[in-house]
């Protein structure tokens, strides 16, 4: 097992007096559970860069996707160009909800179903009852109201803010806080890739119990018996995520990332050797986890819905001949299924608790979890809050 580079840093504000030193505090407990804190976490996402949707998804002009970012609904569409675009999902008319529909086509323009306001895949007003009698209205200046958007790992992630902050310090830049090297990420080729099979989930648990799940490994020796067989170092309670550009080694007995260790597929192309049998994690703040492993990638997308509800889009990615092939991917794919449904059932386990007695002032993190205190820093940070 490796040694840590450094010290972990420790949360913002200091644990209670009576804590042991090896002991940190984590957030109190109505931080999973209280609808205004909440309210200033969706706020949180609308300001932030939040991974919405597979580019591969909206295959051709006139394709769209609706999802939920924060307090809005955002619609991406596809031009008869080709590229992407994103728009608040409000009728610029009357603020009717545009598209109705999770995703669907549509020939042209994106009609209006309240009054039949009329926009072009790029947003613009082209029609409306009457509006040749309104040559005064501006039809770009009245068009739907645009969100930034940009394209990485062959995914569209959108930021709200008027003024988004810096992709390549806040997305790019966990792949370089977590691998060590911006290039890392970049030898598996995700964008390149093809969906091999998506999952969704819906999680009667509070956002933030889930990335918390995520970053630590303390839990897997009891509850991912197939994940410990693969990656037996995770049975000793270190999550790859606690090592700066450490990826957790495949068992020696074990041939590939499946639910049984049997062999998986071919290397991907730009994995490099001292990627090969190795498992790298990365979490994308605040909503997104990457997972990487030599034959394939795995890449969940979040969507908190409420202080106790969150939706989770796993997809598994694998080279493009392997999807067009119709390879059998089941076992690989029952893997990381088997995880996510373990780790899930432990979170909705845990959310009744959040409202507890015994977790007013919160609980604690042992050694091993002690990174966790990081992102809990960081969202203090945003919320301004002091875990009162």
């Amino acid at each position: 097992m490796p040694t840590p580079a450094g010290p972990v840093p420790a949360p913002a504000s200091a644990p209670p007096p009576s804590l042991p030193p090896s002991l940190v505090a984590t957030l109190p407990g109505h931080y999973y559970t209280d609808p205004e804190i909440f309210r200033q976490e969706q706020q949180l996402f609308e300001s932030l860069w939040f991974c919405a949707v597979r580019s591969a998804d909206l295959a051709g002009p006139g394709a769209f996707r609706t999802v939920q970012v924060g307090r809005e609904s955002v619609l991406i569409t596809r031009t008869r160009t080709g590229e992407l675009r994103a728009f608040l999902n409000i009728c610029r008319h009357r603020g009717a909800r545009l598209c109705l529909e999770e995703s669907g086509e549509v020939r042209r323009t994106l009609q209006c179903p309240y009054h039949a306001w009329t926009y072009d895949l790029d947003g613009k007003l082209v029609a409306a009852p009457n509006l040749v009698k309104m040559p005064d209205v501006d039809r770009t200046e009245y068009g739907l109201v645009k969100v930034a958007l940009r394209e990485w790992l062959g995914y569209a992630w959108v930021c709200l803010a008027d003024e988004p902050p810096s992709f390549e310090e806040t997305v790019i830049g966990a792949a370089v806080e977590r691998l060590g090297d911006a290039a890392a990420i970049e030898h598996y080729g995700t964008e390149k890739l093809a969906l091999g099979k998506r999952i969704v989930y819906d999680v009667k648990a509070n956002w933030k119990l889930i990335v918390e799940n995520f970053m630590e490994c303390y839990h897997c020796a009891t509850i991912h018996p197939e994940l410990t067989e693969v990656l037996p170092e995770f049975a000793d309670g270190y999550a790859a995520q606690y090592y700066v550009g450490h990826g957790a080694e495949f068992g020696e007995e074990i041939k590939g990332f499946t639910v049984d260790g049997s062999e998986g597929f071919g290397r991907l192309p730009g994995v490099d050797d001292d990627q090969d049998r190795r498992y790298y994690a990365i979490t994308v703040k605040p909503t997104v986890f990457v997972n990487l492993v030599p034959d394939h990638v795995i890449l969940h997308r979040m969507f908190p819905l409420a202080e106790d509800r969150t939706v989770v889009e796993c997809d598994w990615l694998y080279a493009p001949e392997v999807v067009a092939s119709g390879a059998d991917v089941s076992k690989s794919v029952e893997l990381f299924h088997r995880v996510n449904q373990q780790d899930f059932e432990a979170c909705e386990r845990t959310q009744p608790a959040m409202s507890s007695r015994a977790y007013r002032t919160g609980g604690v993190l042992v050694p091993t979890e002690h990174h966790i205190g990081i992102f809990h820093e960081w969202l203090m940070e945003r919320l301004g809050g002091d875990r009162a």
